[in-house]
């Protein structure tokens, strides 16, 4: 029988599942199921077995650099991770603590969004707080690493010599983030200490005043927990518009708070684009991925637009088609849509530890 490599992405409100053949690597099948469903009775349906299922874990801390094959005692370290991703580890761990219980025999490799940022420098990684507490781990961690990684790896195929040049990526989706790469390795990015951080997002507020919190908390005497629900759940495109955090529809509403909501969104993503460019040094080429990045023009054009100034022209034909490159010809900076794959990352993961 086929072997094969599962991939296994847990979020708080869907499970992806992936079906990889463990020697091509090709994928068999993809799967969005809810957080509730039978794994294993999803894995027995497929052809092959199951030799390798390679986990999305979205902190790996300071420890966690590069992918790990999880043993007893890189669980409990783990676990001991979880106060600095509270809404999404205990969901990692759990679908992990799974899978090596119904499957002994099966590696669980273990493969992290913080892990592609390791490379950031002090000045990116260190806030302005006393010490004491930095060594306490609040530091910029920045997420998304997986799909990260993925582009950097395809950079070359896109962008030619320019692949290891001042790139920056862009990943837009209901959580979103920007990545300033050199030589594809991340020297920047805009998420932070949580992925509450940078750039404004489907529900998420993005870089808020630290204020603004001690205010709603002190002054108008809410809950922290209502605050977190707030921050988190509340704000980003659905608090603004007061319609919906799906772009798409924001595009095709009428209601002129949808307008201001997607114009807000670009403006703040904008401005996050331009202080990477300072990190950088510069910029090279732009690269939009994830949900929005990949499908929506209209996002893209918008954040576009301000940079008219260096030369960075949209193609309005090509970036209404979603092409590879949508730059006007001769642009000085180029800007390209590359879909990202975070799944093909897990299961390449999972064969180099088998």
């Amino acid at each position: 029988m086929m072997q094969r490599i599962l991939t296994v992405n847990a979020g708080s409100s869907s499970l992806k599942l992936g079906w990889f053949d463990a020697e091509s690597l090709e994928c068999i099948t993809r799967e969005t199921v809810r957080p509730d469903a039978d794994i294993t009775a999803w894995i027995t349906k497929q052809t092959g077995d199951v030799i390798a299922a390679g986990h999305r874990m979205v902190h790996g801390g300071r420890i966690f650099t590069q992918p790990v094959v999880v043993n007893s005692s890189t669980l409990a370290t783990l676990k001991s991770l979880m106060p600095l991703a509270p809404l999404h580890l205990p969901h990692n761990i759990a679908w992990l603590e799974k899978l090596m219980q119904a499957y002994p025999q099966c590696k669980q490799i273990a493969c992290f969004d913080t892990a592609f940022h390791h490379t950031i420098g002090p000045l990116e990684r260190r806030f302005a707080i006393p010490e004491s507490l930095h060594h306490e781990g609040i530091e910029r961690y920045g997420f998304h690493g997986l799909s990260y990684e993925y582009i950097a790896s395809v950079l070359p195929e896109h962008l030619k010599d320019q692949s290891d040049g001042k790139v920056i990526v862009a990943h837009l989706g209901n959580g979103s983030s920007m990545c300033a790469m050199n030589n594809r390795e991340s020297i920047a990015t805009t998420m932070g200490f949580s992925t509450l951080d940078g750039l404004m997002m489907g529900t998420r507020c993005g870089a808020l005043d630290a204020g603004v919190v001690l205010h709603l908390h002190d002054q108008l005497k809410i809950p922290i927990h209502e605050i977190h629900s707030l921050l988190y759940d509340q704000s980003g495109l659905l608090g603004v518009s007061g319609i919906s955090k799906d772009m798409h529809e924001l595009e095709t509403s009428t209601d002129p708070r949808a307008q201001f909501a997607i114009e807000l969104y670009c403006h703040m993503a904008a401005k996050q684009l331009g202080s990477l460019m300072v990190s950088l040094g510069g910029l090279d080429a732009l690269v939009f991925t994830g949900g929005i990045g990949e499908h929506s023009a209209k996002t893209r054009a918008g954040i576009a637009r301000y940079f008219e100034w260096m030369d960075m022209k949209i193609n309005t034909d090509k970036n209404h088609h979603n092409l590879s490159g949508i730059s006007m010809d001769g642009s000085t900076i180029p800007v390209y849509v590359i879909p990202t794959n975070e799944e093909i990352v897990l299961a390449t993961a999972c064969r180099k530890n088998l």
